[in-house]
């Protein structure tokens, strides 16, 4: 009989058998400017599935006959050697990272092995900001449902981008997010940390203050802030200016980083990955940052914002993936919905 220790949570590095999204469906995420979403999504999409197989959640009325035109045009433009699959799993918003499963793979040479595990944490739109979320709450279990994969349900509330793991048994989170009284109550590190230990069998946790990023309505996520490249190296979220107002907020994280250890005892290697000038939209700034990049098999897909810190950032990431094609795709439009590429996408390991 298998248990949790015979399971890991794989980097997001390792391979995949594809990234599951979700179709914009919510106008109120993209308030003023939702015409130009559909769009700019499938331009997304497309870019991504040029690498790998590429899962959409398509649910409702009509939602995946007006995409699929959308994505087919991108993809025959973008030379994709995937076609996207689109499945009859509705939500209620598109970040996936947040709502959908966490995959974890049985360990060679345990009874486990070749098998995987879906986590469905329990979920509550970042601490009930945006109602309504009863599809959200049920996407992993319905992606369990699809895949034929047992799903277990932890009973706490943690969103996918408020932890990043090296596949080794490091956590990185940040204190601002996942201690917040509006997803746990009552729940303190160290209860926190050995509920990290059960579920992703994390060897050691390394906590970050987690502010920074002016207009993230996540509390801090991670995926903002701070990113595992391998098991040592940690590419963290750099003030555009050096006397911008979020500037030592991003200062404290960088510290708490060169402070961290991995779960070998090797001390972590902070590197800085600068923030563009800030973008707004109807006045408010938007969360603009690199760190919101995401892997694919062979590939890296990384946010831009028409700033001239663009380039920088696609250079600091091919120095950092050598072996990895870096692909800049604009996220202007779709960052005014308060998150990136990493939010709105959960990787599928392979088993």
């Amino acid at each position: 009989m298998w248990t949790l220790a015979e399971y890991r949570w794989p980097a997001e590095w390792e391979r995949h058998a594809a990234t599951w999204t979700a179709w914009p469906v919510n106008p109120n995420t993209w308030p003023g400017i939702f015409e130009r979403i559909p769009q700019a999504f499938a331009e997304f999409v497309a870019v991504m599935a040029a690498f790998e197989p590429v899962r959409i959640l398509a649910g409702g009325e009509g939602v995946k006959e007006s995409a699929l035109p959308l994505i087919d045009a991108a993809c025959s433009r973008h030379g994709s050697r995937f076609v996207p699959e689109l499945l009859d799993i509705p939500v209620n918003d598109s970040w996936v990272r947040d709502h959908g499963p966490i995959f974890l793979n049985g360990l060679q040479g345990s009874e486990a092995a070749g098998s995987q595990l879906i986590l469905d944490w329990d979920y509550n739109a970042w601490g009930g900001k945006y109602p309504p979320w009863d599809h959200d709450v049920l996407t992993a279990r319905r992606i369990a449902a699809k895949l034929g994969i047992r799903a277990l349900r932890p009973r706490l509330v943690l969103e996918g981008g408020a932890i990043e793991g090296n596949g080794q048994g490091t956590v990185m989170t940040t204190a601002s997010c996942l201690l917040n009284p509006n997803r746990n109550p009552g729940l303190n590190r160290q209860a926190m940390e050995e509920t990290l230990s059960v579920w992703l069998q994390a060897q050691n946790v390394v906590w970050l203050p987690g502010h920074g990023i002016v207009g993230d309505d996540t509390d801090g996520h991670i995926d903002q802030v701070a990113r595992f490249v391998d098991s040592r190296r940690v590419l963290v979220a750099a003030p555009w200016m050096e006397d911008a107002p979020e500037a030592e907020d991003l200062r404290a994280n960088w510290r708490a980083v060169e402070k961290g250890c991995n779960s070998r005892g090797e001390t972590l290697i902070p590197l800085p990955l600068p923030m563009p000038s800030p973008k707004f939209q109807d006045d408010s700034r938007m969360p603009a940052c690199y760190c919101n990049y995401i892997l694919v098999n062979g590939g890296v897909v990384v946010p831009t914002f028409q700033d001239a810190a663009d380039d920088r950032a696609l250079q600091i990431l091919k120095d950092c993936y050598p072996d990895r094609r870096v692909v800049g795709v604009d996220a202007l439009d779709l960052v005014w919905g308060l998150g990136a590429f990493h939010c709105m996408t959960q990787q599928q390991p392979a088993a």
